[in-house]
């Protein structure tokens, strides 16, 4: 056990005390930061290296830009926030990874049947297009974007908030700020910032405290963009040159319009279905865990 001292030192689970220095890059804000701003410079870094590459060579960039963003994470749970990191484990990595990207992936796909049923897209098969080129260029950004952007707001923000007020307000925060960053792209408007914090926010905010592990939380944001790449609908305002030509007929409410499918009211609605799951699952853990440790 950990013994606390009084004062600005704080004794070890090895008696070794810890300085008001290490205090103070322990606070969680205080990691939070240190660990985001590193993750964002070796994003910035590669993502000028992948634009410069073509090809197979972006996509390789991109796994070597991702390794070096958890290294990162890694180093900053370990020697400032001084905890261990099992979420981002490599035992059950590739399991849990497969489960996100099977609920990423049927999550997109029937939202867009749904709303093609409603009427509001129809698909055409791209003929002339190069399959092999849009897979890297659908794969390379939304594995760019599941791993930089899990890393910092499921792995560093929503855990670092939660140290302080609870795994509540830590979702709503989270789920808030990844709505309002969204709010630069192109198309964005208030409406779809705030259909970003209930559908992206609050779903893998939701899938990160279920499952505690963020190889699913990273599957799942994958396969949510890529298979919006690879349909040809906008990926949050970026247009997508996807397998298939896609119109778009009726409200914006219902298709999102420029923004993607992520304005429409129909992602909102599925992600909450199974959001609403993720969180009472998440609740019956925390139970069971507090009913160990009483016993145990």
């Amino acid at each position: 056990m950990k013994k606390k001292l009084s004062g600005n030192n704080e004794l070890l689970q090895d008696g070794r005390k810890l300085s008001a220095w290490g205090l103070f890059w322990r606070f969680p804000i205080v990691w939070m930061i240190a660990g985001a701003i590193g993750i964002i410079l070796i994003d910035t870094l590669f993502r000028q290296l992948t634009e410069q590459a073509e090809g197979i060579a972006s996509l390789i960039s991109t796994l070597v830009m991702g390794c070096l963003a958890i290294l990162v994470y890694k180093l900053t749970l370990t020697y400032l926030a001084r905890r261990s990191t099992p979420e981002i484990s490599i035992h059950r990595a590739g399991m849990e990874t497969v489960l996100g990207v099977l609920t990423g992936s049927i999550f997109i796909i029937g939202s867009a049947l749904i709303i093609m049923a409603l009427g509001g897209y129809s698909f055409q098969w791209a003929s002339s297009a190069d399959t092999s080129s849009i897979l890297i260029f659908s794969i390379t950004p939304a594995l760019s974007a599941a791993i930089v952007e899990e890393l910092i707001f499921r792995g560093l923000m929503l855990q670092a908030i939660d140290k302080i007020g609870g795994k509540t307000l830590a979702l709503a925060v989270t789920s808030l700020f990844f709505g309002v960053a969204h709010l630069g792209n192109t198309g964005a408007t208030l409406w779809s910032a705030f259909a970003i914090v209930l559908e992206a926010g609050v779903l893998l905010g939701a899938a990160f405290l279920w499952r505690r592990n963020l190889w699913f939380a990273m599957g799942l944001h994958f396969a949510w963009n890529a298979v919006e790449g690879l349909l040809g609908i906008p990926v949050s305002g970026h247009p997508s040159a996807g397998l298939f030509t896609v119109k778009v007929h009726g409200p914006a409410l219902l298709t999102g319009g420029d923004f993607g499918l992520e304005g429409s009211i129909i992602p909102i609605v599925i992600s909450l279905l199974i959001s609403i799951p993720m969180l009472i699952g998440t609740a019956r853990n925390r139970r069971a865990e507090k009913e160990m440790n009483v016993h145990g």
